[in-house]
């Protein structure tokens, strides 16, 4: 992959995350659920899974409709190529809460997401979102809150 190639193929992952998390922001389910793999998977903040994009669009649908949820802010920590068709992606996130102008810091999370390119484009094969509570390590979960903040 040329450097041109790999910068091109780097913002469309990037685009890819930043849609993922727009869709949520949105309540957006169909939209989230179309940016996965037929046969992708979701492991949640309450390491709850979902299995296929069906059933991440149903379940999505469901939290959706019952629960205004939290909006998220992002920083991408990184993007490694695993091939020319597969990468990975790490970013760091916080959320505010509905109605807030603050991130709730027990909400922080490191977010892992391996995109694959189908037929061109790029698509969400497995989604990570594992909380970032640093237990016993406060100053940690302090530093990335206010990191985090900056971005609001």
């Amino acid at each position: 992959m040329t450097t041109k190639q790999k910068k091109m193929e780097t913002t469309a992952i990037e685009n890819l995350h930043k849609e993922l998390l727009t869709c949520w922001n949105h309540q957006n389910a169909s939209g989230m659920a179309a940016l996965f793999t037929k046969h992708a998977n979701v492991i949640g903040f309450d390491g709850s899974q979902m299995n296929g994009q069906v059933q991440i669009e149903t379940e999505l649908k469901q939290v959706f409709a019952n629960h205004k949820t939290a909006s998220y802010v992002w920083k991408i920590e990184e993007i490694r190529f695993l091939d020319s068709q597969a990468a990975l992606l790490r970013a760091i996130v916080g959320m505010v809460p509905p109605g807030k102008k603050e991130l709730n810091a027990a909400t922080n999370a490191i977010q892992s997401l391996i995109a694959i390119k189908q037929n061109g484009s790029w698509k969400i094969s497995l989604f990570q979102n594992t909380p970032a509570q640093f237990h016993g390590r406060p100053e940690l979960v302090e530093a990335m809150t206010k990191e985090l903040s900056k971005l609001l």
